[in-house]
């Protein structure tokens, strides 16, 4: 049996009950098999980056996974699917958007899955929710390179 990895995932959503997609992923993200939720941060809203529509409703979670990490990736996007998620163009507004940010101290560079995310430390609504927390993984200088950027816990 495989040792248990802690993954942190950032949640998103701006289309429909975007509230209420983000705290079903947390609940489906928490009964996947092999994962146990280990902490999760207050909801943010932000506004859409290199996006638009409506603001954005989001989160940062951390889990314990016996997962390997393109598994996982399987998992979020199945429960991306199921909350009604559709990609139609690159950056697209969504019912949920749920992104593999870490995956224990792994370096992943594939077709399908980069780890750590390449744009998390570009993102306020990835670096707030994770120092509430994870505080150990943000530095103050990263905080800062993104403190121009519109959010506010809900």
């Amino acid at each position: 049996m495989r040792e248990p990895v802690i993954a942190t995932i950032g949640l998103g959503a701006n289309l429909g009950d975007a509230r209420q997609a983000v705290h079903g992923a947390v609940v489906a993200i928490a009964a996947l098999d092999g994962c146990q939720l280990l902490a999760t941060s207050p909801l943010y809203r932000s506004a859409p980056i290199d996006s638009s529509g409506p603001d954005y409703f989001n989160a940062v979670l951390q889990i314990s996974t016996r997962l390997t990490a393109p598994d996982l990736l399987a998992c979020l996007h199945r429960i991306e699917r199921g909350a009604g998620r559709e990609r139609p163009y690159r950056n697209a507004p969504r019912t949920l958007d749920l992104d593999l940010l870490l995956y224990g101290q792994a370096r992943l560079d594939s077709p399908t899955l980069t780890v750590p995310h390449p744009r998390m430390l570009l993102r306020a609504f990835v670096l707030r929710p994770l120092a509430d927390i994870a505080p150990a993984l943000v530095s103050a200088q990263a905080l800062a390179a993104v403190a121009n950027q519109v959010i506010a816990k809900d």
